[in-house]
């Protein structure tokens, strides 16, 4: 169930709050549960089992790590236990076939493919039961003895399947005790218009552009052409993904939770290092606390240290899905980041700033193409087209065709990607005409969520990118 849909926006949302805030103190969570379990299970009933069996899983190492504490071995071993058995189950769901697909190839074997079917949000899910009992054995966070809780930090609907990636000891003491003033929630609510205005106005948009761009033969491309398909997905993953972790965020107000901030603005950015510091938060902090620090993070040897990057990187780029493009999208910005590191990054903070911004947002950019691409070979097709090197017409009637239609939902696209509304709002609101300001806020909101709701009945076309990870 996507939250631009009819049925969440109409029939799962209102019940769930009218439930929730109907309901004595002591039920609340148990509410939130069900509607999350329900949630989760509306498309794929059968995928439920793997999450219950997850949740399962890290309450009971949790409890156990929480019980041996004082034997250090033994509660590494339980810890060494977890990693494996959520790995184990991310790996299998998610990585079979393409271990499968890679050994035929490399040794010649007919072993057919299992065409597992990966349950939506498993890397989410997943990496948020490991942080769990991580986090209670680095004591950042008290084992839960209701399990109750365990399975509500982890199947929390708003962040179930395509994050931000919520940390147990962001969120421990906000499961036993939040509150909800009506400035909470009406904040909340604007998070989410803003989020789903995002998602259905601009995402949908580019991302009509995008599909029709990357399925038709490089060797037809025009050089705009190309050039237009990924400005287009570099708009449509941003606005799709950030407004989806708006949602989220607003949605989790309504309830109480604070969920930290997953995107920054990320396009504003003068360098590749400030990027991932602005972009997928909660996944940058996850993998430099889980794995970059536990390795020794900057704090070894300069050979060391690049060995650290890479192979957090490397993870990186596999968790997003298991195919060579990710792992070479994972790598690319892997060795970018060392460059800036050890290279150019001096050089490029003594630039003019919108040459900066330039370099980062060129290099980005052509991240996207690997990331959109289904293949390495269609991935280099793709470069050869961008930059016309065989022999690829500048223009084609296409790509003027996109611009005439489109303009509109580009300058939109490209105005939102900067910290615009943030600045006026908060100048707005300290100006002498600020209750009058409020007003207007509001009639744009609703006329936001209108927008969307037109959008949405007249159209067909409503994708999430981030749902296959």
């Amino acid at each position: 169930m996507l939250f631009s849909s009819l049925i969440f926006l109409f029939v799962f949302l209102p019940s769930v709050l009218l439930l929730y805030y109907i309901s004595p103190k002591k039920l609340k969570n148990f509410v939130l549960l069900v509607f999350s379990l329900g949630f989760y299970g509306y498309g794929e009933p059968r995928s439920l089992l793997v999450m219950l069996f997850s949740i399962s899983l890290n309450y009971v190492l949790g409890l156990l790590i929480d019980r041996y504490r004082g034997n250090k071995s033994k509660a590494y071993t339980i810890l060494t236990l977890t990693v494996l058995g959520n790995l184990g189950v991310i790996g299998y769901y998610k990585y079979t076939d393409f271990f499968i697909e890679n050994l035929n190839f490399l040794f010649g074997l007919s072993t057919p493919l299992l065409h597992i079917i990966m349950p939506i949000g498993i890397s989410f899910f997943t990496f948020q039961g490991m942080s769990y009992v991580i986090d209670v054995y680095r004591e950042q966070g008290k084992a839960q003895k209701n399990p109750l809780n365990v399975a509500l930090y982890i199947a929390l609907f708003p962040q179930l399947i395509a994050g931000p990636i919520v940390r147990y000891a962001t969120v421990a003491e906000q499961i036993n005790k939040r509150f909800v003033d009506v400035y909470k929630f009406s904040s909340g609510i604007e998070r989410f218009i803003l989020g789903l205005s995002k998602k259905v106005l601009i995402a949908n948009s580019m991302g009509l552009i995008a599909d029709q761009v990357f399925a038709v033969q490089t060797s037809e491309y025009s050089v705009l052409l190309s050039w237009i398909g990924v400005l287009a997905y570099t708009a449509q993953i941003y606005f799709d993904f950030s407004g989806y972790s708006d949602m989220a965020i607003g949605l989790g107000r309504m309830f109480g939770f604070e969920f930290l901030e997953n995107f920054n603005y990320p396009y504003i950015s003068k360098s590749i290092t400030e990027f991932w510091r602005r972009w997928h938060i909660s996944l940058s902090t996850w993998f430099r606390d889980y794995v970059y620090i536990s390795m020794g993070g900057n704090r070894v040897s300069q050979g060391k240290l690049i060995r650290n990057i890479l192979l957090v990187w490397l993870l990186t780029g596999f968790w997003h899905g298991a195919a060579w493009n990710f792992i070479a999208w994972g790598l690319y910005f892997g060795l970018l980041l060392l460059l800036e590191k050890f290279v150019i990054g001096k050089h490029i903070q003594k630039l003019w700033q919108p040459l900066q911004h330039l370099y980062a947002l060129l290099f980005i950019v052509l991240g996207w193409v690997l990331f959109r691409s289904e293949s390495l070979s269609y991935a280099w097709n793709y470069y050869i087209s961008m930059f016309g090197l065989a022999g690829q017409p500048l223009i084609s009637s296409q790509a003027l065709y996109y611009i005439v239609e489109y303009k509109f939902e580009f300058m939109i696209a490209m105005i939102a990607t900067m910290p615009i509304y943030p600045m006026l709002q908060a100048k707005l609101q300290n100006s002498r005409y600020g209750l009058s300001i409020g007003y207007i806020k509001y009639l744009v909101l609703i006329g936001l969520f209108g927008l969307c709701i037109m959008y949405l009945v007249n159209s067909t076309f409503n994708p999430f990118i981030y749902f296959r990870f």
